[in-house]
């Protein structure tokens, strides 16, 4: 199918159809109570082209909690900051584990497989309060600057509920202040990454936000450099290999784009030089994927005939 303005908005809305009609199976993340409290049967899809055509269908106004598919976003600021330096503290390689694992942290010494995990974003958290002047005002604002949002911000409300059972992520952090991967207050920290992971947008804001990284780095609406072409490229790689924790070779497989998931149940994914799609339905598969999200990507790319691949 060519990117034709009409063909993009078809072919949305004919995989909605489909894949509305299907079953929903899965799970809401109640172990965060405030997300527990989401309607099970919201869904919605919005893509957003390099020109700014903004097609979309279902849910797609309604704000969300990104949860990790922020960590791209504090990925792209500290990378900005460290550059290759990067990479002495956080991996690049697909873990095999769930997102939350403490076993391969052990048997890594301390240094997570890549940063879209839950230990490696919390070392880009590190990261960025040791860089950082003002880190939730900064990283709040490189946000809004991203996506041209000036609204946008996080949910305090689910900040504090993650907070309240944050145990894993207690370990995960305290494991690695052990092996020296940590260099600030482990509290102030988990805070920052509470914050992080709380950032709410629709699914119109997400496809419009990672427009940079379908377009060299460089936001095609504004202008902008947000990264340079050859760091746009490996964090599109990271998301190909690493953006859906231990089902990503799956999410390859089926999809065959590079993409983000949180399990407030969004998923971002980004066709170089082409578009960004944002997809929500919040009830999960056992991998912590949204299963609808999954599902429609994988029909939308079959029926469009756009992948990477």
């Amino acid at each position: 199918m060519e990117s034709k303005e009409m063909d993009y908005q078809l072919a949305i809305e004919k995989v909605y159809s489909q894949i509305s009609c299907a079953e929903n199976i899965g799970e809401v993340a109640t172990y965060i109570p405030e997300l527990g409290c989401v309607d099970p049967a919201k869904f919605g899809v919005s893509l957003t082209t390099l020109k700014n055509e903004s097609f979309g269908i279902g849910d797609c106004q309604e704000k969300i909690s990104i949860q990790s598919i922020a960590k791209v976003l504090s990925l792209t600021l500290a990378y900005n900051i460290k550059g290759q330096e990067l990479w002495k503290r956080v991996g690049v390689e697909p873990s095999g584990t769930p997102f939350n694992s403490l076993v391969q942290l052990e048997y890594d010494q301390g240094i997570p497989r890549n940063p879209l995990i839950n230990a490696g974003a919390i070392v880009i958290c590190d990261i960025l309060l040791s860089n950082l002047k003002d880190p939730e005002h900064e990283l709040i604002s490189f946000v809004r600057e991203v996506s041209q949002v000036n609204e946008i911000s996080y949910n305090k409300s689910i900040a504090r509920s993650e907070k309240s059972v944050g145990y894993r992520n207690r370990a995960l952090i305290n494991l690695m202040k052990s092996f020296g991967n940590i260099k600030n207050d482990i509290n102030q920290v988990l805070d920052f990454y509470f914050i992080l992971c709380s950032i709410e947008m629709t699914c119109q804001e997400l496809s419009r936000t990672f427009l940079y990284l379908a377009s060299d780095g460089v936001d095609p609406i504004s202008g902008k450099k947000i990264l340079s072409l050859s760091r746009s490229k490996r964090i599109n790689a990271i998301m190909q290999t690493c953006g859906f924790y231990d089902e990503a070779g799956e999410f390859s497989f089926r999809v065959g784009l590079p993409g983000k998931s949180g399990v407030g149940g969004g998923i971002m994914a980004v066709h170089p030089e082409r578009f960004c799609i944002a997809v929500w339905s919040p009830k999960l598969n056992k991998k912590g994927n949204s299963y609808k999200g999954m599902k429609f990507l994988e029909q939308f790319t079959t029926e469009t005939g756009l992948s990477v691949f």
